[in-house]
């Protein structure tokens, strides 16, 4: 038997037996999820070529919202990257904000035959303003040598998109896990709480033993906002009162620490609360703070309102100036 019908052969009946044919198997998402305010890896899978012909090209479109991107070289093919502001600023890594990026990637040159397929990988970041629930396009467009093939249809409302003849690969975002992280992992890394521009990630407190104790609040908070807000303060109930405080060193090396009224964030600009400098007091713990467990609170703002967060409860420990508020606290 000829060696290429045996092979082309073998692809159909594993197509059939899929319950798929040609016309069908289009460009996919690998894993079509992904968490809000995570490192998502995008993997395309491009199943076949134009009509027999080799893809000699494959671009895919950045969806709003879809930050940081940096493609997978691939050997023997040539990438270039499109980029252009975002619709607004986003919230990243460790206080970082984003208003522009990448909007397309190009991989070009090479030649992935029909007989084959390939992976075109993609590292992004989905940020945390996006909606849960939502779905995300990625347009690819699949260009081979006289033809080119256009992965961009999208579903109506009430569509079956499996009728689609050129679908768009499709993600669908979920809410962040701030809540499930193994021991020794940094607690809070990839959490993420946003509401109305406003975005707080990696917040965290640590344990407190006893009740009535006084604990700290952590984490970066983003302003998404074309305006300036203003950080308020907060309330719990899991604690009498929430105040916003600084810690400060003097030249004698003598930590002290005052109650601050409160701390503006510029348009698309971040503040860190941290050990060491401004936090979250939550003073008066109505139940002591267990490791594995999360303190609910809402942070109060000027503009954007209430915002709920949950802040995991790290193990206890660290410097001094983390762990013996009651011996430098000094309200003014």
């Amino acid at each position: 038997m000829d060696t290429g019908f045996a092979r082309r052969l073998a692809v159909a009946v594993c197509a059939a037996a899929l319950g798929i044919g040609a016309a069908h198997a289009h460009v996919t998402l690998e894993k079509k999820d992904a968490k809000l305010g995570a490192g998502y890896k995008a993997v395309f899978s491009v199943p076949h070529g134009c009509k027999g012909a080799a893809t000699t090209e494959v671009r895919i479109d950045i969806p709003e919202g879809v930050i940081g991107v940096k493609p997978m070289p691939k050997p023997g093919w040539k990438l270039s990257l499109e980029k252009g502001p975002y619709a607004r600023s986003y919230a990243f890594h460790h206080g970082e904000s984003k208003s522009e990026g990448v909007r397309s990637v190009t991989w070009s040159g090479g030649e992935l035959a029909d007989d084959y397929f390939d992976q075109f990988v993609l590292s992004t970041f989905i940020a945390g303003e996006l909606e849960a629930g939502a779905k995300l396009s990625f347009p690819v467009t699949q260009k081979c040598a006289g033809a080119e093939m256009r992965w961009n249809e999208v579903a109506a409302e009430g569509q079956d998109p499996h009728a689609l003849e050129y679908p768009a690969p499709q993600l669908l975002l979920v809410a962040g896990d701030e809540h499930h992280h193994g021991h020794g992992d940094h607690v809070g890394h990839t959490g993420s709480t946003s509401a109305h521009g406003i975005t707080l990630t990696s917040p965290w407190t640590r344990a407190v033993a006893n009740a009535g104790g006084v604990g700290a609040g952590y984490g970066t908070i983003a302003n998404g906002q074309e305006k300036a807000d203003v950080l308020l303060g907060g309330s719990s109930d899991a604690a009498e009162r929430v105040e916003l405080h600084e810690t400060s060193i003097n030249a004698e090396g003598v930590a002290s620490m005052k109650k601050v009224d409160n701390a503006e964030i510029a348009p698309s600009k971040s503040i860190e609360l941290k050990p060491g400098g401004m936090h979250l007091m939550f003073i008066g713990l109505k139940a002591p703070l267990k490791e594995g467990k999360t303190l609910k609170a809402k942070l109060k703002f000027k503009n954007a309102g209430d915002v709920d967060v949950e802040f995991p409860v790290k193990a206890a420990g660290g410097s001094a100036s983390e762990g013996h508020h009651g011996h430098m606290h000094h309200d003014h």
